[in-house]
């Protein structure tokens, strides 16, 4: 593993469910982490009912833009998380790759987000936990 431990959490748009994981992981445990994240087909801009769950959380979003997934991203990660299970990546995974299972969030509003947003992170605290990495 490389220090610190790249973490790369993927969905379909890279606007909300992997957006989460990464910026939830940056807060669980500041700088124990790379944290990034893509997605399959990359929508324009962060949902922004995801940016506000995620803001109230203490998440600065502001810098936050849905990206490709590329065979780098794969090659370099340590750990991928996929967001959904069954994910058609565009390579093969060189590190651990980890599947949850999460509902796309696309036309929630923010008390739904809110919920999904908690259980990422205790999905996180225990992916932290796992790797013996401490979190904050």
């Amino acid at each position: 593993m490389t220090t610190p431990p790249t973490v790369l959490f993927i969905c379909q748009h890279n606007a909300g469910r992997s957006q989460m994981g990464a910026h939830l992981l940056d807060l669980v445990a500041p700088r124990a982490f790379l944290s990034t994240s893509a997605g399959l087909n990359p929508a324009d801009e962060i949902n922004p009912i995801v940016a506000q769950a995620l803001e109230e959380a203490g998440a600065d979003t502001t810098a936050a833009k849905p990206r490709q997934v590329t065979v780098g991203d794969l090659s370099a990660a340590d750990v991928v998380v996929t967001m959904k299970p069954g994910l058609q990546l565009p390579g093969p995974v060189v590190g651990r790759r980890i599947e949850w299972e999460f509902p796309n969030p696309e036309q929630w509003d923010l008390v739904g987000v809110r919920s999904m947003r908690d259980a990422i992170a205790a999905q996180i605290r225990a992916l932290v936990d796992e790797l013996k990495v401490p979190a904050v």
